[in-house]
Protein backbone atom coordinates (compact mmCIF):
# COMPACT_ATOMS: atom_id res chain seq x y z
CA UNK A 1 0.00 0.00 0.00
CA UNK A 2 1.59 2.94 -1.33
CA UNK A 3 0.52 6.73 -0.71
CA UNK A 4 2.52 10.30 -0.29
CA UNK A 5 3.80 10.32 2.97
CA UNK A 6 2.66 6.83 4.54
CA UNK A 7 0.78 8.58 7.31
CA UNK A 8 -3.03 8.77 6.31
CA UNK A 9 -4.04 6.78 3.20
CA UNK A 10 -1.63 3.41 2.89
CA UNK A 11 -1.40 3.35 6.71
CA UNK A 12 -5.31 2.83 6.91
CA UNK A 13 -5.13 0.50 3.62
CA UNK A 14 -2.18 -2.02 5.54
CA UNK A 15 -4.56 -2.17 8.89
CA UNK A 16 -7.90 -2.58 7.00
CA UNK A 17 -6.47 -5.84 4.46
CA UNK A 18 -4.19 -7.08 7.20
CA UNK A 19 -6.95 -6.80 9.60
CA UNK A 20 -9.37 -8.51 6.98
CA UNK A 21 -7.00 -11.24 5.90
CA UNK A 22 -6.50 -11.83 9.91
CA UNK A 23 -9.84 -12.94 10.03
CA UNK A 24 -9.73 -15.51 7.13
CA UNK A 25 -6.81 -17.08 8.65
CA UNK A 26 -4.42 -16.39 6.00
CA UNK A 27 -0.51 -15.91 6.30
CA UNK A 28 -0.21 -12.78 3.98
CA UNK A 29 2.01 -9.46 4.78
CA UNK A 30 0.89 -6.58 4.10
CA UNK A 31 2.66 -3.37 4.77
CA UNK A 32 3.01 0.30 3.59
CA UNK A 33 5.23 3.18 2.52
CA UNK A 34 5.57 6.27 1.16
CA UNK A 35 6.70 7.93 -2.24
CA UNK A 36 7.91 10.87 -0.08
CA UNK A 37 10.50 10.63 3.04
CA UNK A 38 8.96 13.71 4.89
CA UNK A 39 7.61 11.28 7.79
CA UNK A 40 9.86 8.50 7.81
CA UNK A 41 10.02 6.98 11.35
CA UNK A 42 6.83 9.06 12.33
CA UNK A 43 3.50 6.84 13.34
CA UNK A 44 0.17 7.29 11.49
CA UNK A 45 -1.91 10.89 11.33
CA UNK A 46 -3.48 10.64 14.75
CA UNK A 47 -6.90 11.01 12.62
CA UNK A 48 -5.71 7.94 10.54
CA UNK A 49 -5.35 5.96 13.95
CA UNK A 50 -8.89 7.00 15.15
CA UNK A 51 -10.90 6.14 12.45
CA UNK A 52 -9.40 3.01 12.38
CA UNK A 53 -9.53 2.21 15.99
CA UNK A 54 -13.54 3.28 15.63
CA UNK A 55 -13.47 0.15 12.90
CA UNK A 56 -11.81 -2.10 15.42
CA UNK A 57 -8.62 -2.02 13.53
CA UNK A 58 -5.14 -0.97 15.06
CA UNK A 59 -2.81 1.13 12.69
CA UNK A 60 -0.72 2.99 15.82
CA UNK A 61 2.06 0.34 15.90
CA UNK A 62 2.74 1.36 12.41
CA UNK A 63 6.20 3.84 11.64
CA UNK A 64 6.20 5.61 7.97
CA UNK A 65 8.81 4.17 5.67
CA UNK A 66 9.75 5.33 2.04
CA UNK A 67 9.28 3.23 -0.69
CA UNK A 68 12.10 1.94 -2.66
CA UNK A 69 13.10 -0.63 -5.58
CA UNK A 70 13.31 -3.54 -3.08
CA UNK A 71 9.87 -3.67 -2.41
CA UNK A 72 9.10 -5.02 -6.06
CA UNK A 73 11.41 -8.13 -5.08
CA UNK A 74 9.42 -8.66 -1.41
CA UNK A 75 5.58 -7.93 -2.80
CA UNK A 76 3.51 -9.69 -5.26
CA UNK A 77 0.89 -6.55 -5.89
CA UNK A 78 1.86 -2.90 -4.58
CA UNK A 79 -1.41 -0.75 -4.32
CA UNK A 80 -1.49 2.86 -5.19
CA UNK A 81 -3.35 5.37 -4.07
CA UNK A 82 -3.55 7.66 -6.79
CA UNK A 83 -1.83 8.63 -10.04
CA UNK A 84 1.06 10.45 -8.71
CA UNK A 85 1.85 7.82 -6.04
CA UNK A 86 1.34 5.43 -9.36
CA UNK A 87 3.68 7.00 -11.64
CA UNK A 88 6.79 7.91 -8.48
CA UNK A 89 6.22 3.68 -8.10
CA UNK A 90 6.67 3.24 -11.69
CA UNK A 91 9.67 5.34 -12.15
CA UNK A 92 11.75 3.07 -9.25
CA UNK A 93 11.12 0.00 -11.50
CA UNK A 94 13.76 -1.88 -12.95
CA UNK A 95 11.74 -4.57 -15.38
CA UNK A 96 8.48 -4.98 -17.25
CA UNK A 97 8.05 -7.21 -14.10
CA UNK A 98 8.13 -4.65 -11.71
CA UNK A 99 5.82 -2.45 -13.43
CA UNK A 100 3.08 -5.30 -13.82
CA UNK A 101 2.68 -5.94 -9.87
CA UNK A 102 1.64 -1.67 -9.63
CA UNK A 103 -2.01 -1.23 -9.78
CA UNK A 104 -4.13 1.79 -8.04
CA UNK A 105 -6.36 -0.16 -5.34
CA UNK A 106 -10.18 1.72 -6.45
CA UNK A 107 -8.94 -0.07 -9.66
CA UNK A 108 -10.90 -3.16 -7.13
CA UNK A 109 -13.88 -0.70 -7.00
CA UNK A 110 -14.68 -0.50 -11.03
CA UNK A 111 -16.12 3.02 -10.33
CA UNK A 112 -15.20 4.80 -13.20
CA UNK A 113 -12.00 7.13 -14.17
CA UNK A 114 -11.02 8.78 -11.17
CA UNK A 115 -10.14 5.81 -9.29
CA UNK A 116 -7.78 7.95 -6.78
CA UNK A 117 -8.39 7.29 -2.96
CA UNK A 118 -8.43 11.22 -1.82
CA UNK A 119 -6.07 12.26 0.54
CA UNK A 120 -7.60 13.73 3.87
CA UNK A 121 -4.35 15.57 5.57
CA UNK A 122 -5.28 18.58 4.98
CA UNK A 123 -9.41 18.08 5.24
CA UNK A 124 -11.07 17.24 8.55
CA UNK A 125 -12.24 14.13 10.02
CA UNK A 126 -14.98 13.57 7.81
CA UNK A 127 -12.39 12.78 4.68
CA UNK A 128 -10.74 10.29 7.31
CA UNK A 129 -14.20 8.90 7.24
CA UNK A 130 -14.52 8.23 3.42
CA UNK A 131 -11.25 7.12 2.80
CA UNK A 132 -11.91 4.33 5.29
CA UNK A 133 -15.38 3.88 3.62
CA UNK A 134 -13.02 3.44 0.01
CA UNK A 135 -10.53 1.39 1.31
CA UNK A 136 -13.01 -0.80 3.31
CA UNK A 137 -14.17 -1.31 0.12
CA UNK A 138 -11.68 -2.61 -2.40
CA UNK A 139 -9.87 -4.57 0.59
CA UNK A 140 -13.07 -6.81 0.91
CA UNK A 141 -13.01 -7.08 -2.99
CA UNK A 142 -9.19 -7.70 -2.66
CA UNK A 143 -9.88 -10.41 0.35
CA UNK A 144 -12.56 -12.28 -1.54
CA UNK A 145 -10.33 -13.18 -4.31
CA UNK A 146 -7.83 -14.87 -1.91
Amino acid sequence: MVCLGNICRSPLAEGVLQEKINRKGLDIKVDSAGTGSWHVGQGPDLRAVAIAKKYGVDISHQQARQFSATDFDDFDIIYAMDGSNLSDIVSLARSNEDIEKVRLILDELNIGNNNYVPDPYYGGDEGFEKVYELLDAACEIITKEM
